[in-house]
């Protein structure tokens, strides 16, 4: 097993949906068969207007081939294991690729930096998903005595990188993927609650909305901003709880078995639609909006 990196463009022809599937030519599919039960981070390519660069992370669990295309095979991603970062990762940065291992003898980027599906090593791997994940409290758990975060550095004893590389399992862990989802969702909405449209900040800065999820993870709902709504304590509360969902194009509609329609009504900010992320690929995915309708929603 190894790391790998999948190139995914949000135009890309092929029939990928980074939380579920990734789907690619045979020529790379002995390239992609070492991330077989191993971890791969997701890449948007530079030539795609306002690129997100490396944007996620997931464990691959299987690679068949396609039944509905000769010759193209699928990595299906292990359901509960994708994350999108809540920080941006650029391709490289002042120093040079975070991939170092893209560079040839020569320091110069090599030709692998143009395949769609390429190894990564571990220490690669690691670096940007710090970066991805980064916040002022270390994310990861301290290792005996060492300092808290996650620096890497580009020599380790292998009795640390060992340490290191066993951490991994920590991308599993639900409150860790809580305050990610939680930052990433936020920022798209602008600590905006959708609904009502109040953006409330307590006295210690911190914004007073939740970050819900629209398809709920114990129902195979990805950690993906798509997947995800800015609400406030008492919107959530009838969201989850179905006396409140959305049409397709964010129409709030409001349960029959609602006690004070007018008091909800009245809640809700005037238009009667929830507001959205500014960034159109941030929206909710229509997928998640239809499952809470028929499967949440109170009718």
């Amino acid at each position: 097993m190894s790391y790998c990196v999948f190139m995914h463009r949000s135009d890309s022809i092929y029939e990928d949906i980074p939380a579920e599937q990734y789907q690619f030519p045979r020529q790379y599919l002995a390239r992609a068969e070492p991330s077989v039960g191993s971890w791969i981070l997701y890449l948007e390519p530079r030539k795609v207007h306002h690129t997100r660069g490396y944007f996620a992370v997931a464990r691959v669990q299987e690679i068949i081939p396609d039944p509905n295309v000769t010759g193209m095979f699928v990595a299906l991603i292990e359901q509960g294991s994708y994350l999108e970062f809540p920080n941006s990762v650029p391709f490289s940065e002042q120093d040079g690729p975070l991939e170092r291992g893209l560079l040839n003898e020569s320091g110069n980027l090599s030709g692998r930096a143009q395949s769609a599906v390429r190894p990564i090593s571990d220490v690669d791997f690691l670096r940007i998903v710090e970066r991805g994940l980064a916040e002022s409290e270390p994310f990861l758990p301290r290792l005996d005595d060492t300092p808290a975060g996650f620096e890497l550095h580009e020599v380790q004893s292998p009795f640390v990188f060992e340490q290191v590389r066993d951490r991994t399992q920590y991308l599993m862990s639900r409150a860790l993927r809580d305050r990610a989802f939680r930052r990433l969702v936020l920022r798209a909405y602008g600590e905006r609650c959708a609904f009502t449209g109040l953006k409330l900040i307590n006295g210690g800065g911190r914004a007073e909305v939740n970050a819900a999820h629209i398809r709920p993870v114990e129902s195979k709902g990805p950690d993906s901003v798509t997947n995800g709504i800015a609400l406030s304590g008492t919107a959530h509360w009838m969201f989850d709880r179905g006396l409140v969902s959305l049409t397709n194009d964010l129409e709030i509609i409001i349960s029959r078995q609602v006690n004070d329609l007018a008091a909800v009504r009245g809640f809700i900010n005037q238009s009667g639609y929830a507001f959205a992320p500014d960034v159109s690929k941030h929206r909710a995915h229509p997928k998640f909006i239809e499952w809470h309708r028929e499967n949440i929603f109170k009718h």
